[in-house]
């Protein structure tokens, strides 16, 4: 009775009401699983009764957390079903889809990273073991891919705000991934998941051992993983049919000019040669048909190609090619890791360890043909040898019958442009910890790390090279087999491989992120006001981060097609920290005073490029009754500008801005909203200001639904300032038998106020400010500060829109958390069965973001926003409701349940933005999982499950390019998986 009294108290004052639980794990799992300290100085002696404190660098008495905190058991990971482990934490109410298998593309690797409460991966910790971890990117951001997790023992989230404690990139909060305390014996685990449809395979195996020598003073664990996930095209999902319709057609497209165009009458001629009588608008695009004739685009008139084949549609009424079955959906993975960590007892209280950590990680993504879709496009002079007769008659009715003419087109005949990013990670890490006096103990370790990113464009088409095939005056014949024909798709899809190999290459980049880190703790006892001893942890760390790019030439000088520009970067970032926290039981024991107490921690940094920073917290706890507890904090958190954030050069990235009138697009084009409202004269004449051709205005349409968007560093940053502070409420039930005897309620709420954020501005705020679709243009002024980071070519088309990092205005959120759990005995069904069910529900009351200093705040909340990048503030996604439910029975030997995964419905970020013309939102998303397990013996156990149990499809996204976002919904479809776990 009293063990099972010690793991109901655990429960109360950590609040595990856990993760492991609502994923389908045992509930006792959780309360017996001792958590580790994210900051622990020491190991503790080990025995039943050892509590461990999670989210504090201090044991308070009886591990009373102030700040929310969710364990996850290395069962509940399991038993979720997916291959990684920021999916499994994802399910998870206070988690935003941040980068997982279905984000990445154009070199930005898929990466898997942790996004609290949506305000960016940028802003919450990702420790190992209380350190922390590589960094996978020029933003700070760590990649939780490289995680073997044969080692990962559970993870400890805590919620709420904790930069005093763990340092300032931690404002929404600590992720720390736990290792294996200890293992005596071999271990190998395997895991097996493949969709209903037979793709998106994916399978994790591991082998581990541990042992101890030297009578016990010595302990080895090492752990060695393999992981393969493949990748999942958009051709196998009826779903992306017609998403994402192109005007880049793999047929060619002649691009009019507006001040040199054919001439009606020319037009009208040919055209009626074909038995069409309409007029013909001279300036829209014309298509070639394989037999040589014309079709207007616009209209499909005269089209005579595929349609619903070789990618091709009617969409509208116009030809257009959905990019959406070109694209990986769902990026291919590879993954092998080497963990190795070890302890040897040098002398009574003096312990020396050591750890290492190496990943060979690659991961692919494909994004669909290569385009002629940034960047100048190439042109076709009047000389080529294979221009077909009608086009070469239309030529010869321009005004200047000579000149070279534009074209764009989709490259259908050279392979698919995918990416390999090859990560090598490598941590090297030693330290010494033990006993300095009765009640005082130190850790200290240094360790170094090293991320190198090998970036591989595959089939990068050459701009240059194509322009010198299109320039010979036999059509590149002398320099490859063929030459180069880009009328018509059946040329363009045969060209020879020697043509293909001319224009083509492999883009190759690399990138290089180091980071050394130094740190010493001392823990200790101070005085006793008779509840206990006060307690200190002083900690001292030094820190620096180095970074270096290398684009190649091609992609630097932007002669590559469908890729943007980069150039080289490098960077450093220096830091010493000095924390401090201190814990001070006041009153135990008393008349509804069972235990009071208070805390406080500040942290003061010295940053190489942005000087001092300070943050500091405060605490109180109170447990009035055994089963209550009442606690709350205050926190005045500083973040200061990372390596990306300050050194970042010109570099481009991708800006979907979708399809008129659907999405905004380009507002000069004649399908948006802009054009054909009330002041469309206005937009029209801010369009012809920009560049926008007066003569090709009446009929300025964007050809794809993607621009550029280039991001640039701020060494004028300043940090950003936050006030988090929470409180709430953990209760247990006052009975300790019969049917409500297993109860537990948690009940927090969290409020995080940021000024000065540092983020992008957001391309499309830059639109729709510059076109005056929210009100802040009014006079269409071209020399608006939005209007001057837009940038066009000589046909109007938008190049690029810039984006560089400012200190924006503001960020607003606040919210409530529960977790609830109810569990009976179920004898019926076994001596030790136990019936469950277990809820997470996450309560969003606002998320407001304020894009200016002294402007207005927009409300995000319950908004999804489909276009948004990874990390990005407003995040995917900001559902009013989310929840998580598990539904299931488990004994000593058999687990069975079911799952609910559930968000409400949520308006488009139109609504926001544009909410005159705003689009449908998303509806309410709900999945169910089924899962099961079975403990043969002590050596032998089975999982197993069904994910997306029901098959529920994806839901239309307006606000996104490919007409979903599969980074946030499940694109894969019911799937299965199987697992096993043998020890020896």
């Amino acid at each position: 009775m009293m063990m099972r009294q010690i793991g109901r108290d655990r429960v109360l004052s950590t609040s595990l009401l856990s993760l492991a639980i609502a994923l389908g794990a045992d509930p006792a799992l959780a309360q017996n699983a001792t958590p580790a300290a994210p900051a622990e100085p020491a190991e503790a002696a080990s025995t039943a009764a050892e509590i461990v404190v999670t989210g504090s660098l201090i044991q308070r008495p009886n591990n009373t957390a102030v700040s929310p905190i969710v364990s996850v058991s290395d069962l509940a990971l399991k038993q979720s079903g997916t291959a990684t482990l920021q999916d499994a934490l994802n399910q998870y109410p206070s988690f935003t889809t941040g980068g997982n298998a279905a984000t990445g593309g154009q070199g930005t690797g898929g990466r898997a990273s942790i996004n609290l409460h949506g305000l960016g991966t940028n802003r919450n910790l990702v420790l190992l073991d209380g350190r922390r971890l590589p960094v996978s990117d020029i933003n700070g951001n760590v990649d939780i891919n490289i995680l073997p997790e044969a080692i990962i023992g559970g993870v400890d989230v805590i919620t709420g705000g904790a930069s005093a404690v763990y340092g300032s990139d931690a404002m929404s909060g600590v992720v720390n991934f736990k290792t294996v305390r200890s293992l005596d014996g071999i271990q190998l685990d395997a895991m097996n998941t493949i969709s209903q449809r037979g793709d998106a395979f994916k399978f994790n195996g591991s082998l581990a051992f541990g042992t101890k020598f030297a009578e016990d003073r010595g302990h080895v664990v090492a752990a060695f993983t393999y992981a393969q996930q493949d990748p999942v095209n958009g051709s196998s999902r009826s779903f992306f049919n017609d998403k994402t319709p192109s005007s880049f057609l793999g047929t060619g497209t002649f691009v009019p000019s507006a001040t040199n165009a054919p001439t009606a009458a020319a037009e009208a001629a040919i055209f009626a040669r074909y038995g069409v009588t309409t007029a013909i608008n001279p300036l829209l695009n014309l298509g070639f048909n394989n037999d040589g004739s014309l079709f207007v685009q616009t209209g499909a008139v005269n089209y005579r190609g595929l349609v619903n084949a070789n990618g091709y549609s009617i969409v509208s009424g116009n030809v257009r090619m959905p990019v959406g079955q070109q694209i990986d959906f769902y990026n291919g993975m590879k993954r092998k890791t080497a963990f190795v960590k070890g302890d040897y007892e040098l002398a009574p209280n003096i312990t020396a360890y050591g750890q290492f950590m190496y990943v060979d990680l690659n991961v692919h993504t494909a994004s669909g043909k290569s385009l002629t879709q940034f960047g100048t496009l190439t042109t076709i002079p009047v000389t080529n040898l294979f221009i077909p007769a009608d086009l070469r008659t239309l030529l010869a009715s321009r005004p200047n019958p000579t000149a070279a003419f534009t074209w764009n087109g989709r490259y259908v005949g050279v392979p698919d442009k995918n990416w390999d990013e090859h990560y090598f990670v490598q941590q090297y890490l030693g330290g010494v910890k033990g006993k300095i006096a009765p009640g005082w103990t130190f850790d200290a370790f240094v360790s170094y790390d090293q991320t190198q990113h090998d970036q591989t464009l595959h089939s990068a088409i050459v701009k240059s090279k194509v322009q010198t095939l299109l320039n010979a005056p036999d059509g590149g014949a002398s320099l490859c087999a063929g030459g180069f024909n880009p009328f018509g798709d059946a040329n363009m899809r045969n060209i020879s491989t020697a043509c293909a190999n001319y224009i083509t290459k492999d883009a190759f980049s690399p990138e290089k992120l180091t980071q050394t880190q130094a740190q010493a703790q001392i823990n200790g006892s101070l005085f006793d006001l008779g509840a206990g001893k006060a307690q200190i942890a002083l900690v001292a760390d030094y820190r620096k981060n180095t970074y270096s790019y290398v684009p190649d030439s091609d992609l630097a000088a932007q002669n590559i097609e469908a890729v943007i520009a980069s150039s080289a970067a490098s960077g450093k970032i220096e830091v010493k920290e000095f924390a401090a926290q201190l814990d001070v039981p006041l009153i135990a024991d008393k008349p509804f005073i069972r235990e009071l107490g208070i805390g406080a921690a500040a942290r003061v940094s010295d940053y190489s490029t942005s000087g001092h920073v300070t943050s500091y917290e405060a605490d109180l706890r109170w447990r009035p009754v055994r089963e209550v507890l009442l606690r709350g904090s205050y926190q005045r958190a500083v973040r200061a500008p990372n390596i990306g954030e300050l050194f970042a050069p010109a570099s481009g990235t991708q800006l979907v801005i979708g399809t008129p009138p659907a999405s905004i697009g380009d507002p000069c084009d004649v399908r948006s909203t802009a054009r054909t409202g009330g002041n469309a004269a206005q937009v029209t004449a801010l369009c012809v200001a920009q560049g926008v051709p007066a003569a090709a205005a009446s009929s300025y349409t964007f050809p794809t639904t993607a621009t550029g968007q280039t991001v640039t560093g701020n060494l004028g940053l300043t940090p950003e300032e936050a006030t988090t502070f929470n409180f709430g409420a953990v209760i247990n039930s006052p009975v300790h038998s019969g049917f409500f005897s297993d109860v537990s309620l948690s009940v927090d709420y969290y409020n995080i106020r940021i000024k000065n954020v540092i983020s992008t501005v957001p391309g499309l705020t830059v639109l729709s400010k510059c076109f005056n679709l929210d009100g802040t243009n009014p006079g269409y002024d071209a020399n608006n500060s939005y209007c001057r980071l837009i940038q066009r070519d000589n046909t109007g088309q938008i190049v690029t829109v810039a984006t560089p990092y400012l200190n924006l205005g503001g960020l607003k959120t606040d919210g409530v958390e529960v977790q609830v759990h109810w569990g009976t005995p179920a004898p019926f069904l076994g001596m030790t069965g136990k019936v469950y069910v277990d809820a997470a529900v996450g309560w969003l009351h606002k998320y407001q973001v304020q894009l200016l200093p002294n402007g207005a705040f927009l409300d995000y909340t319950g908004i999804s926003n489909g276009g948004a990048g990874t990390g990005s503030v407003p995040p995917r996604a900001t559902p009013t409701w989310k929840t998580l439910t598990t539904f299931g029975y488990r004994s000593n030997n058999v687990g069975v349940g079911l799952r609910w995964r559930y968000q409400n419905a949520m308006a488009d970020v139109s609504s926001v933005l544009t909410p005159a013309t705003a689009s449908a939102g998303v509806g309410a998303y709900s999945l169910w999982d089924m899962f099961a397990s079975l403990k043969i013996n002590s050596r032998f156990e089975l999982r197993g499950g069904v994910n997306n149990l029901f098959d529920k499809g994806l839901p239309l996204v307006t606000s996104s390019q490919n007409g979903t976002d599969t980074a946030l919904y499940d694109p894969i479809g019911r799937s299965f998986y199987m697992g096993a776990k043998v020890n020896f």
